[in-house]
């Protein structure tokens, strides 16, 4: 049941995402119905995606693991560095600086370094499945903002070094209460063991 509620809602998460990248139907939507309440449908759904994959990764961890492979320790190193890249590119996104210019968008950087991270230092097929799909649609979203005539997203104001300061600093800072207390709290693994 774990693994079921698991995969609807990365269905039910996924689907609004991907029909953003459908450009054309989404401005037909937004002139039928009016951006807030395409606003309100897109943010639904995806809160109802997001409490359905929590709820099922959380049932097939307790109930339905299943290991594929065993990830060498080192992997495990390696994804503590690299998830803290993944929250300050994802802090960048929202903070003008050289950061946001270079990676264009830092967002579905992050995403990817957090899914691949993860993928790296868990076999089980429930990770395989959550991390990814995301990294999937994280690549999946880059590829076609490639070939979208709008950008997506606001236009920020340019910033400089100081920027990219304050996108580490805060980057940082939700990495460790990512770490020291949502990882243990409530997803239930510690980050650091012992």
């Amino acid at each position: 049941m774990g693994l079921t509620t698991l995969i609807v809602g990365l269905i039910v998460f996924f689907a609004p995402h991907i029909f953003v990248t459908r450009r054309e139907a989404r401005a037909r939507l937004i002139a039928r119905i009016g951006e807030t309440p395409y606003k309100i449908a897109f943010s639904i759904l995806s809160a109802i995606g997001l409490v359905l994959i929590a709820y099922g990764f959380a049932r097939y961890r307790a109930t339905e693991w299943v290991n594929l492979w065993y990830p060498p320790v080192w992997t495990r190193h390696l994804a503590l560095l690299l998830n803290w890249m993944a929250v300050v590119c994802i802090a960048a996104a929202y903070i003008p600086g050289h950061l946001k210019r270079g990676l264009k968008h830092p967002m579905l950087v992050g995403v990817k370094l957090w899914a691949f991270a993860h993928l790296m230092a868990n076999g089980d097929l429930g990770s395989v499945i959550l991390f990814g799909s995301f990294l999937a649609w994280a690549v999946f979203d880059r590829i076609t903002l490639k070939h979208r005539s709008d950008p997506g997203g606001p236009v920020l104001a340019r910033g400089g070094w100081p920027g990219d300061l304050v996108a580490v600093v805060v980057g940082t800072v939700a990495y460790i209460a990512l770490v020291l207390l949502f990882h243990p709290i409530i997803i239930g693994v510690p980050v650091i063991h012992g």
